[in-house]
């Protein structure tokens, strides 16, 4: 049995990282100051697994933006294994206030850091960074067909060696700390990983407008609401169901890749535009409801495919969740959850 830790483990992916560790007979800890919708949520369905009764699983409120509080946690646990999914996740609320935005993602990740680096130096730590730290990327052409745009000349997507080019309070809140991980492997030797995912999706994803776009379009689908696309609705992103994110993570523990960065996405064979998911969803659901459409917004990137090939090679690891089974498999759970979705939203 390990000990691991979860920072944000309330969130969506940090709740699926939760839940396998605790089934799998680790002792987890769930660091998360509940303020994201959902959160609360998540917390209760974590105790109806009946794992706070047997002290497998132990829940900290905890804001990493106090040092202390997160030290303590630290010091007392000593994690094997810390995934890091704590963050302020939107662009939007990154431009209307920059400073909570630095403040979160990357002050609080070097508070994670320092605690990890005192109390746990041979812990194994992975990092959620994000696609948008590679920018805009408008150096990079770009094909627009009927449905969807593609890249002119990466058909398999863009590798880690793009450069960094940090376009949005909220990138450059992310690079930040994805450097700052990156490099306490090479300065602290800690054995930490990144991974800069792409769109990730699934099962209890309180998705919203400008943060979970296959869950949002999703819920307002069966909740009735209407859906505004900003742009042309052709933007491609390569997608990935979150079980297979969480499998990777700990194929990436198991294996001791510290000091690594990968892209993590469903790669060129797992994309979708809007406009696509559109589609799935009026075959799943028809909806009379008309699509608005808005300016695009600051630094959108048209297309975005990651290529995860050191990833699979590496971690020994490939998707297994196509992108129409796992909509209608998210389809079919807003569905079944609705009336609890339509409270979080409106909380």
């Amino acid at each position: 049995m390990s000990k691991v830790i979860v920072v944000g483990g309330a969130g969506f992916i940090g709740f699926h990282v939760v839940q396998r560790y605790v089934r799998e007979g680790h002792e987890v800890h769930v660091l998360d100051n509940l303020s994201r919708n959902g959160a609360r949520a998540n917390v209760r369905k974590l105790d109806c697994l009946d794992i706070s009764r047997n002290n497998r699983c132990r829940f900290h409120h905890v804001d990493i933006r106090l040092a202390g509080e997160v030290a303590a946690v630290f010091a007392a646990v000593r994690p094997d294994l810390v995934v890091h999914e704590a963050a302020q996740v939107a662009v939007t609320t990154s431009v209307a206030n920059p400073r909570l935005d630095f403040e979160v993602n990357a002050m609080g990740t070097l508070n994670v850091l320092e605690a990890l680096r005192n109390s746990a130096p041979d812990a194994f730590m992975i990092y959620a960074s994000t696609n948008k730290v590679y920018g805009s990327m408008e150096d990079v052409a770009v094909v627009e067909e009927a449905k969807r745009y593609r890249y002119r000349d990466y058909p398999e997507g863009l590798c880690e060696s793009r450069t960094l080019d940090f376009h949005s309070p909220y990138a450059c809140s992310k690079g930040a700390a994805d450097q700052y991980v990156h490099d306490y492997s090479r300065i602290f030797g800690l054995r930490t990983a990144v991974f800069r995912q792409s769109c990730i999706y699934g099962t209890n994803q309180f998705g919203v407008e400008d943060q979970g776009w296959i869950a949002w379009f999703t819920i307002a689908r069966v909740l009735g609401k209407p859906v505004t696309i900003y742009g042309t609705g052709k933007q491609v992103r390569d997608i990935l169901w979150v079980e297979d994110l969480v499998e990777a993570y700990d194929r990436a523990w198991r294996l001791g890749k510290g000091g690594e960065i990968y892209n993590m996405g469903g790669g060129s064979e797992n994309t979708l535009s809007l406009l696509e998911l559109v589609e799935i969803l009026d075959e799943l659901q028809p909806s009379t409801l008309p699509l608005q459409f808005g300016d695009v917004r600051p630094g959108d990137q048209p297309v975005y495919i990651a290529n995860a090939t050191k990833a699979r090679r590496e971690l020994e690891w490939s998707p297994t969740m196509k992108p129409a089974s796992g909509i209608s498999r998210l389809h079919g759970w807003v569905k079944a959850n609705r009336g609890e979705i339509a409270g979080v939203l409106e909380s």
